[in-house]
């Protein structure tokens, strides 16, 4: 997985196959339904950490640090204002 959406979508496959709804997972992890929602469809550009650990914590997902090979690794993105709001260049939401 590279991506937040990524990420999301496949927290969306495990919450569906454990026969849960959102509300259910919201309530478990401490966020709110529509910023789960927005998490699954990749329609934000961020998810804060600890709402990760939460979400994960409540589909009994954990996240496993692999490491890939140095070809694989990409440079830092740079972060751009738009109005007002940090962004970062070339990330997928």
């Amino acid at each position: 997985m590279r991506t937040l959406r990524e990420l999301g979508a496949e927290v969306a496959i495990r919450r569906r196959a454990l026969g849960l709804k959102q509300l259910d997972v919201a309530k478990r992890s401490g966020v709110t339904a529509e910023s789960l929602s927005r998490f699954e469809r990749g329609r934000t550009s961020e998810f804060g950490s600890r709402k990760l650990m939460a979400v994960l914590a409540a589909v009994g997902m954990e996240l496993a640090l692999v490491e890939i090979s140095s070809d694989q690794c990409q440079p830092p993105r740079e972060t751009t204002r738009t109005h007002g709001r940090p962004t970062s260049a070339g990330l997928e939401a």
